[in-house]
């Protein structure tokens, strides 16, 4: 019988990035996730497919599993033999009561590991610039949380001695009790003036920080309508932040950008645009599938050795292509002597990774444009030319090569087709609470986006990869804000940050 086995895994503050890699190789293999509220969306990509998943999601006033329940939840399915992975927000040991499901595992002789994640106790501060800890202020941290356990017979928060401790503290889950713990820390000698700061979705690019004093931050917080989750912090570090504020100082931050490529490809776009502070969250209109005629485009692909020319205008094509031609043959080497010629750099990345090399990319990347590189290369006429392209997309190509006397098949490599399941939330978070920007990478994206019919917010930012993407945009009568100068994502996201830089 297979063994089970349960990893109780820190997701860590918000920030998907700082989820450790052990932590997501237990995710790799997982049977089961059993997941928090302050779980990363994005955390949760890393979930095979195959895998089952319940949310076990707190919040105040609003449990989804009582703890009782989800410990015997832990102990019934690891017994079953499933790798199950207890996903906990920031730190499982850290007021996440993970020693309460890791006693309950260990009393019914179950096999489990604790996997640490990163706290925003200390996480959450240093990216409002604020470090908890620092040689010239203190070389004490407190960490204390400002949720009892409602079945204590009476408050058990030790005022007195945390107000004596010296050095920086820091308050996790107290934000709805925050009048009620500042008063009492006055109450037992800290000093009124004591510099404070609340950081709020902290790591994430929802961040929000209020910085006042022991005093006074229960009214600036009610004043700002300042909602959980989010950490206190005390102390003369606070102070440093004025200097140490790096990222809500970056160029994106506080913007609300919704990437619209497919799953697989989102997450370069989502990952440089996070990169410079935004709010950026992946919203999948369509989704890529293989070819409607797979055996026309395999036997294309095993004539590809005939062409004098191969022409990939999309990643996606050349990784189609690809697929099929190593299902039909061994080595590289059967590819002949035909050349490669790629829409852009990011397709000629593609056909690299398969360690062959681009013979003509244009400068600009759009089909018209191959076919004046070409020109520029070759005579054209006679030559036998192999197109791997999308279902659907433009003809210009082929149609124009033809006029010049060459001789072209189209492959049908893979369709576009609107993505209909909603696996990473962004759609849902789309029509709750709109977005500041959206971007275009093709003209399917576009169109899809459109069929989703959305509410769009006053205001909201159109971005366009390139003139045919702006052509669809204008076609639907949404026009392009912005559009690339050179047609790819690192040029999409320049142009971005111009935009708002203008602003």
């Amino acid at each position: 019988m297979k063994k089970g086995v349960c990893y109780l895994v820190g997701a860590g503050p918000g920030d998907p990035g700082l989820l450790t890699l052990k932590g997501r190789d237990c995710l790799a293999k997982a049977d089961l996730v059993v997941f928090d509220y302050l779980c990363s969306p994005e955390i949760l990509r890393w979930i095979p497919e195959s895998a089952e998943r319940i949310f076990a999601g707190k919040k105040a006033g609003d449990h989804a599993m009582k703890q009782a329940d989800t410990n015997a939840l832990l102990v019934k399915e690891t017994k079953k033999g499933r790798c199950v992975v207890r996903l906990k927000g920031g730190d499982p040991f850290l007021f996440g009561r993970g020693g309460e499901e890791a006693a309950s595992l260990a009393a019914a002789g179950c096999r489990f590991e604790i996997v640490p994640g990163v706290t925003s106790a200390i996480a959450g501060p240093a990216y409002a610039g604020i470090p908890v800890t620092h040689r010239a202020h203190n070389t004490i941290l407190t960490i204390f949380t400002g949720h009892e356990d409602p079945d204590k017979a009476g408050p058990s928060m030790d005022y007195g001695a945390i107000a004596r401790a010296p050095g920086t503290k820091v308050m996790l889950m107290g934000i709805e009790r925050l009048a009620v713990i500042t008063a009492g820390l006055a109450a037992a000698g800290m000093a009124p003036a004591t510099p404070t700061a609340l950081v709020r979705w902290a790591t994430t690019g929802g961040q929000e920080t209020l910085i006042g004093t022991l005093e006074n931050i229960a009214r600036i917080a009610q004043e700002a309508n300042f909602k959980a989750p989010a950490v206190a912090v005390f102390g003369d570090v606070v102070n440093l932040r004025t200097d140490l504020n790096w990222f809500e100082s970056l160029p994106l931050f506080g913007k609300r950008i919704a990437v619209t490529r497919t799953r697989e490809q989102a997450g370069d776009l989502v990952q440089r645009l996070r990169e410079l502070g935004a709010d950026a969250f992946e919203m999948p209109t369509i989704r890529i599938e293989p070819s409607p005629n797979k055996r026309e485009f395999y036997e294309l692909v095993a004539d590809s050795p005939q062409y004098e020319w191969i022409i990939f205008t999309s990643p996606n094509g050349v990784d189609a292509f690809f697929q099929a031609f190593f299902e039909i043959y061994r080595d590289a080497r059967s590819i002949g002597g035909a050349r490669i010629a790629a829409i852009g750099p990011a397709t000629a990345a593609r056909v690299a990774a398969f360690h062959l090399a681009v013979d003509v990319q244009p400068e600009k990347y759009v089909a018209e444009e191959i076919v004046k590189a070409l020109q520029k290369e070759t005579s054209v006429e006679n030559l036998k030319f192999l197109l791997a392209r999308a279902e659907g997309a433009r003809d210009v190509l082929a149609t124009e090569l033809t006029r010049l006397g060459a001789i072209v098949d189209e492959a049908v490599a893979y369709r576009t087709v609107p993505e209909t399941n909603d696996v990473s939330g962004g759609i849902q978070r789309f029509r709750e609470s709109g977005a500041d920007m959206v971007t275009f990478t093709s003209s399917s994206t576009a169109e899809n986006f459109h069929a989703l019919g959305l509410p769009v917010p006053d205001g909201l930012v159109r971005a366009s990869i390139g003139p045919v993407t702006s052509k669809t945009l204008i076609k639907l009568g949404t026009p392009p804000d912005l559009e690339a100068k050179v047609h790819d994502i690192p040029n999409l996201v320049d142009a971005i940050v111009r935009y708002y830089k203008a602003r």
